[in-house]
């Protein structure tokens, strides 16, 4: 939902005209700040996300550096900007998500041999003896960048090594949790042989609830695993891949370019507010000015409720209920439906016998 060309919405009943048309037509919709802060273009791009199949480990890189890889690679990096993104749970979610406290990752080096073998002893040495921030950092980073870069047959010699001892364990019913042995069952069935299996003894395991979120700001490590969501993020599509994909992975890069600081899988979940104005709005405000998200849920039979104007546009998706807007010409609301909201344009709605829930991702200036 938005203008990125590589899937552009349209407007129902408009004979196919596309919403970066519609915008370009109707000078103003965007609001007069977010217009002069990017360019006349609709800053943001929604998604709803079904993850049936595990997503790439990757990272998104920062604005400066997205435009230096467009500069050097335009073919694999296709626009100059940034990607910061926000996953919010529809459903239970399930993700990894930047790097591990050091105890942790210490912890597997020495408890999942597999492990500690391909990445190497130099590297393994380095973390094993750090002990402060800077030299923890440092080895996490000689770990994970010797893993990433192992040639493919010394990957696939000790995965297969460890998916055999795993099943062993498991089929004398001893308990692999201690190894992250069903994770690792899970990715590995998914993508046998892919050194991103590896990549769960270095990142958290982050399970959201419905409702819980997370936030991606640049070089910062993840892949997402399972679930719904609701998936807002600034108008690119820079990723920079390594890990769980057939897709082209640009392993040095993000190597070069990731934040090895590490942290609990609870720092990764990022906090949401109840709207101090409004009882049936909780707002998702990331630190960046492209975006930011509100889960507005209605009880049923609702006579009237009015969806406030924000100083700049808004996309709205009915997740699930039903109702319509109460406006000259009322539209449906249903599930799926999907509305542009211009700047400084209320909605009027009401709500069936089923209440509405309706996710909204904006651009509201500061």
């Amino acid at each position: 939902m938005g203008t990125h060309p590589n899937g552009p919405s349209t407007i129902c009943g408009n004979d196919g005209t596309s919403l970066s048309e519609w915008i370009y037509r109707h000078n103003g919709c965007l609001g007069n700040k977010v217009t002069e802060m990017f360019s006349g273009k609709l800053p943001f791009l929604f998604k709803v996300l079904s993850v049936n199949k595990s997503l790439s480990i990757q990272a998104h890189p920062n604005k400066h550096h997205a435009e230096q890889l467009h500069a050097a690679r335009p073919d694999i990096y296709k626009d100059p900007n940034h990607k910061p993104e926000m996953a919010i749970a529809i459903t239970d979610y399930e993700g990894l998500c930047g790097f591990r406290p050091v105890s942790e990752i210490k912890e597997f080096l020495q408890s999942v041999p597999e492990l500690a073998s391909v990445i190497g002893e130099q590297p393994c040495a380095l973390l094993l003896g750090s002990n402060d921030k800077a030299s923890e950092c440092e080895g996490i980073k000689q770990c994970f960048s010797s893993l990433m870069t192992r040639d493919e047959i010394a990957v696939t010699k000790h995965l297969s090594e460890l998916l055999d001892r795993i099943k062993t364990m498991k089929s004398a019913e001893i308990d692999v949790t201690g190894c992250l042995g069903d994770l690792f069952l899970s990715l590995h069935g998914q993508f046998p042989g892919d050194v991103g299996c590896f990549c769960i003894y270095f990142l958290n395991h982050v399970m959201l609830k419905p409702g819980q979120a997370m936030f991606l700001g640049p070089n910062l490590p993840h892949a997402y695993l399972s679930g719904d969501c609701m998936e807002c993020m600034a108008c690119s599509d820079n990723v920079v891949r390594a890990g769980l994909t057939p897709k082209y992975k640009d392993v040095q890069t993000l190597c070069d370019m990731l934040d090895y600081s590490p942290g609990t899988a609870e720092d990764n979940i990022f906090p949401s507010q109840l709207d101090p104005e409004d009882s049936h709005v909780v707002v998702y405000d990331p630190p960046v000015k492209d975006f930011s998200v509100a889960r507005i849920n209605l009880p049923a039979s609702l006579s009237s409720y009015t969806v406030k104007a924000v100083e700049g546009p808004s996309i709205l998706i009915v997740i699930s209920g039903g109702g319509e807007t109460l406006t000259q010409q009322p539209l449906k609301l249903e599930r799926g439906a999907v509305l542009f909201m211009p700047a400084s344009v209320e909605l009027p709605v009401k709500t069936g016998n089923e209440g509405l829930l309706v996710f909204r991702a904006y651009c509201d200036p500061k």
